[in-house]
């Protein structure tokens, strides 16, 4: 992991950095970040909506100072989420950074618009086994940002032994101190997997059942309560002892509290794709372009993966990495804990990405979550 001296003197820099340029402020829904650099209204900006943690802030203030373009970065907690602001008509982004199956939805629904590759030239910096993936097959609308499984995160000094199956997001032996994550397509998803399905069945039976043993837990109280980025607080705290989200947060998480551990169970999971894309009607679609390029960089993915912990598509920046962490801090990097950030072939062949579901069954999962939410 990093070195503490390394980390302390990040947060004195990173906090000297936003006293001087980053407002934080609630708007849309979530969180927002405008680096401000004391530039007046308008003038060349981009806006840009992504999830909370999920990016070393340094880079805007970088990127600012090359382009003199302002940045709106904004937050909010889930696809779900995004989808609905978008739909309502809450919120007009520039760029997105959306997971793999939530980008088919809006691919099909006409959101997005095809990018022009010839203003992204550090695509060609892109892994080709992230390229012309089922969520965006002819690689017209994205740019891969990240990607990385869904998994167990436990504290070893709550429970009695290793975890190794989703039964511990179901059973009573830690009834209480269990965090449900919210979001459907992940609660479900691993519920299926437990129950022996593919999480993109579309027969309305498994899924109601896989709901039906979510649901039986959260009437029995195995669950504290559900929550997206709250589980930071909660499980580096020591709060609550089984929760489930992402490796990249696992490994945030983690350097706060070294008696968390992540599994992916033996049912297998999910592994995802987040992906850049530009509106339909977005606003600022030239200045859209160069912040993807410029995210899309082998030095932005090294400072990114190394501050947000999600492993990078770009290859270079993949196969750099341990060396530049052992120069950057000193000590090399910890095997174990980089082969939960980018996870090796064997253990991705144990779980599926999600696909865009139909409509039918998008709206069966929205009315069995709802169902859940008000019992």
């Amino acid at each position: 992991m990093r070195k503490i001296a390394a980390l302390i003197l990040a947060l004195a820099l990173a906090l000297s950095v936003s006293a001087c340029t980053i407002e934080r402020v609630e708007e849309d829904g979530g969180n927002s970040s405008t680096a401000g650099n004391g530039k007046p209204a308008g003038g060349r900006q981009v806006t840009v909506y992504s999830w909370g943690e999920y990016i070393d802030e340094s880079l805007i203030d970088e990127f600012e100072a090359q382009t003199g373009i302002t940045v709106n970065y904004r937050t909010v907690p889930s696809n779900e989420e995004l989808y609905s602001q978008l739909q309502q008509g809450a919120i007009s982004p520039d760029v997105i950074v959306p997971s793999d199956y939530m980008i088919s939805q809006l691919i099909e629904e006409d959101w997005l618009q095809p990018l022009d590759y010839s203003k992204i030239p550090n695509f060609d910096k892109i892994a080709d086994r992230f390229k012309n993936l089922s969520y965006d097959p002819e690689n017209l609308y994205t740019v891969p940002y990240t990607w990385g499984t869904l998994g167990i995160i436990y504290n070893t000094t709550m429970v009695d032994e290793p975890i190794t199956s989703w039964s511990a997001m179901f059973d009573d032996t830690a009834a209480g101190n269990v965090i449900l994550i919210d979001n459907s397509r992940d609660a479900f998803g691993m519920a299926l997997r437990y129950l022996g399905y593919s999480v993109n069945t579309t027969d309305e039976n498994e899924i109601r059942e896989a709901a039906a043993l979510v649901a039986d837990a959260w009437s029995k109280g195995v669950y504290q309560g559900k929550t997206m980025d709250g589980i930071f607080q909660i499980m580096e705290g020591g709060n609550a002892a089984i929760g489930t989200y992402y490796a990249g947060d696992f490994l945030s998480m983690y350097e706060n509290n070294p008696d968390l551990a992540y599994v992916i169970p033996e049912e297998g999971s999910n592994w995802f794709v987040d992906a850049m894309c530009i509106l339909k009607n977005a606003k600022n679609v030239d200045e859209a372009h160069e912040w993807i390029n410029f995210i899309a960089s082998t030095d932005a993915n090294l400072r990114n993966m190394d501050y947000i912990w999600y492993a990078s598509p770009n290859e270079e920046a993949l196969e750099k990495y341990p060396a530049w962490y052992e120069e950057q801090y000193g000590e090399p990097l910890d095997q174990e804990l980089y082969e939960i950030m980018a996870a090796p072939q064997e253990v991705l062949d144990r779980c599926e990405s999600y696909l865009v579901l139909p409509q039918d069954i998008r709206q069966l999962y929205n009315e069995l979550w709802i169902e859940l939410s008000a019992a």
